[in-house]
């Protein structure tokens, strides 16, 4: 099993184990467990295999959820979930896809209503019977509403990009150790770099296909044959994902994998395109077209993406672009721009530590942020507002700076410091307006992030004006999150995003893309339209461990979407010229 596959197994439990009540330490231990597991780079099994380490050395699990973790990895299976899936009733998950109704909540609606479905919780709402069950209300009652069809949205029961990508490489990794495998791409959603991944596509170059096809009918994470046939196999596998591998020799392998690479609506423009020059696309490579319409001579090019663009007169168009909308103008017009990577990023200016509710120290932070080779770093800790976190009050925000001036200081004792630690706070935007720390406080801060963590049902013209509040506050340098969303859990809170856009580009004020996998917020229409009016993002891991600072990469991915370069993204620059950027207000 993967990573992903028992973060999301140890999940799982806790949810079971939170619907039926049992001991909220044991049900917090299974969510620590699977945010430390999803959060690794490495496979659980290598850890597992490596003589001088142990699964219990990992934050959170000890020596009982390591033995589940090895079960999971030997079997695929946890009897434990068995046990408990017999005891709560299958509509239980299907409820709690509806944002805000977590375990507690629908225990109460199954146990006072008997809800057995997505529609009988919809008829209880219309009738009026939730809002009396102990805990509910009017306003839960009319949410729950609002929320069912984001519940009932198929696109929910894709794959986090990530977690797809977790999978693709396992099995690229795994396929590409076979002699008859010369080259290996993956294709689709997952190589456009979307949000969510239905499908995995895989595409290899081989001159002997049935030996590809072998090993991957052999792979451990296949858990069933779908379709066998002598250039296609498509399989069943981890998270029951489908995996499509098409076997391609050379001379067409660029030709397919633009091909499957996609979108719909871009290949449908590219084809076009070469049919008004005469041409034919397919998957196979360019060909010209006879007066009959048939394709006709040699291909033109194939074996090679670039030659298949080339062959209707534009540059290669990078595949985060490829989703039909300007990417053929800026082509044509030479202006395709220098996508950001993750090596122009210099720092990372939003993540927790356990001051709040992040699992490692400053200390720890900084290190790992050294290790990835970061210049400055700054440390974001949530404020007061925020209590379930034990959110800083200004006592406990000023001893931490006084620590991190310190550690600056130790940094530099013996010159140029590798790092510099920027004194940082993610403060709230209260529901009544203003922030949860006062500009006293903020003032003398390096640097701060304002975000909307409560409230967020509010009606759009009160959430838009605490966000507009928020952005004219000259302390402020950045808004966190800007939308709230969280994929496949929670609609963004109504805002009006375009009012956002237009007061931080007056401002100067700093929007971030937020590269939690989960977030992604902004997405990349909304930064797309970001730069467009001039204003620059900040791409953040909202780290809450040291290994969350390796999600910086689905940052970078989001940027790419929407069209980002280096210079479109504040903390490209050195912390010098980031300073001055913030200033120009």
């Amino acid at each position: 099993m993967t990573n992903a596959d028992i973060a999301t197994a140890f999940e799982h439990v806790a949810d079971l184990l939170e619907y039926r009540g049992d001991n909220v330490f044991r049900v917090r231990a299974y969510r620590t467990a699977a945010r430390t597991i999803a959060g690794l780079v490495e496979s659980l099994d290598k850890v597992r295999t490596d003589p001088e380490r142990s699964l219990t050395d990992l934050d959170g699990v000890g020596a009982d959820l390591a033995a589940k973790i090895g079960q999971l990895l030997d079997t695929g299976r946890l009897p434990l979930v068995e046990e408990l899936e017999r005891e709560v009733p299958a509509v239980v998950f299907d409820l709690m896809r509806v944002p805000g109704l977590g375990p507690k909540k629908v225990k109460s609606l199954v146990d006072a209503l008997g809800i057995d479905s997505l529609a009988a919780l919809e008829a209880a709402c219309r009738a009026g019977k939730v809002r009396d069950i102990k805990g509910f209300g009017p306003k839960t009652e009319a949410a729950i509403l609002e929320n069912l069809a984001f519940a009932r949205d198929p696109d929910r029961a894709r794959l986090l990009w990530n977690e797809a990508d977790a999978i693709a490489s396992q099995l690229m990794a795994w396929l590409a150790a076979s002699p008859a495998v010369r080259r290996i791409e993956s294709a689709g959603s997952l190589r456009r770099g979307r949000e969510t991944v239905g499908d995995l596509d895989l595409l290899v170059e081989s001159g002997d296909p049935a030996a590809v096809m072998d090993r991957l009918v052999a792979w451990s994470e296949t858990a069933d044959v779908l379709l066998r046939g002598e250039t296609k196999t498509s399989i069943r596998g981890p998270r029951g994902v489908q995996v499509d591998l098409r076997v391609v020799p050379g001379e067409s392998f660029g030709a397919a994998l633009q091909y499957f690479t996609g979108s719909k609506e871009h290949n449908v423009r590219l084809r076009g395109r070469a049919r008004d020059q005469g041409l034919s696309i397919n998957e196979y490579g360019v060909y010209a077209v006879t007066a009959e319409g048939a394709a006709a001579g040699p291909s033109l090019g194939g074996s090679e993406e670039a030659d298949v663009y080339a062959a209707v007169g534009l540059p290669w168009i990078p595949p985060e672009l490829r989703e039909g909308r300007d990417e053929f103008l800026l082509a044509e017009q030479g202006r395709l721009p220098e996508l950001i990577t993750l090596a122009d990023i210099r720092g990372d200016l939003h993540m927790h530590t356990t001051a709040t509710d992040g699992e490692d120290t400053l200390a720890d932070m900084v290190r790992a942020a050294i290790d990835r080779g970061l210049a400055y770093v700054a440390i974001t800790d949530h404020g007061q507002r925020v209590t379930m976190a034990r959110g800083l009050d200004e006592r406990r925000l000023l001893k931490q700076w006084d620590e991190i001036d310190r550690l600056n200081a130790a940094l530099a004792d013996d010159g140029p410091p590798q790092i510099v630690v920027l004194k940082g706070i993610e403060v709230d935007m209260l529901e009544k307006g203003g922030l949860d720390l006062p500009d006293t406080i903020l003032s003398r801060a390096d640097w701060v992030v304002a975000s909307l963590h409560y409230g967020q049902n509010q009606p759009r013209d009160r959430i838009t004006a605490r966000i507009l509040e928020a952005i004219e506050n000259p302390h402020v340098a950045v808004i966190g999150h800007p939308t709230g969303r969280l994929i496949n859990r929670r609609p963004a809170y109504d805002v009006d995003i375009e009012a956002v856009i237009e007061a931080a580009a007056r401002t100067g004020t700093f929007l971030e893309i937020n590269a939690n996998p989960w977030r992604l917020d902004l997405d990349d229409r909304h930064a797309a339209a970001a730069k467009a009016a001039g204003v620059k993002l900040v791409i953040s891991t909202d780290a809450h461990s040291t290994k969350g600072l390796d999600v910086m990469r689905c940052g970078i991915l989001q940027a790419r979407r929407a069209g980002l370069e280096a210079g479109d993204v504040a903390n490209t620059r050195s912390l010098a010229d980031l300073k001055k950027l913030r200033n120009r207000s």
